[in-house]
């Protein structure tokens, strides 16, 4: 697995009165971190094919998505498909902002397992959004970690990284660099 060096230890949970008074003390309020990413986008994907395997062959995809807020955007939804090599590909994913703890949980399901999966839990610091959990990758437990970006009005990066050392290195093996639809 190669180093990454963006990795970070997990965060702590911000929950809790102290969460409380820090955000009605004029602590950054995350609930509009996610405003960037609404509307519709382009989006080209790189994925690794065989995660955690010391494979270095990525491949390449175009894809689409549709970014709607809810609840005055303390929610979002978002649709995405791509035509990978292994066949069509479509998604939702789900971010709901916690005001208490100030912090976004992001779930994730794709049509094909018609599940939802585990979500991953952080927030944004400097317009970077990091998140954190753990999802079974063949038949093991593995730490995830995803990585959102803003790159101004018309552009934004996600990676998602996967760790099996309990977070001491990580390796990325997906990255979709999104383009504004006008």
């Amino acid at each position: 697995m190669s180093n990454d060096d963006s990795a970070a230890p997990l965060p702590i949970a911000r929950s809790g009165p102290s969460a409380t008074a820090a955000a009605t003390s004029g602590r950054h309020d995350g609930r509009r971190d996610f405003d960037f990413l609404h509307g519709r986008w382009s989006v080209h994907n790189r994925r690794l094919r065989r995660p955690l395997s010391g494979s270095t062959e990525w491949m390449q995809f175009e894809g689409t998505s549709v970014v709607r807020p809810f609840w005055s955007g303390d929610g979002h939804l978002e649709e995405w498909e791509a035509d990978a090599p292994s066949g069509r590909m479509r998604a939702v994913s789900l971010h709901l902002y916690d005001p208490n703890a100030g912090q976004w949980r992001l779930h994730w399901a794709t049509r094909e397992t018609g599940r939802v999966g585990v979500p991953t839990v952080g927030y944004f610091v400097d317009e970077r959004g990091q998140f954190f959990g753990q999802e079974d990758f063949e038949d093991r437990a593995v730490l995830v970690r995803l990585i959102w970006q803003s790159r101004g009005p018309g552009a934004c990066r996600f990676e998602q990284a996967f760790s099996d050392d309990g977070g001491r290195s990580w390796e990325t093996n997906w990255v979709m660099d999104f383009t504004r639809e006008t």
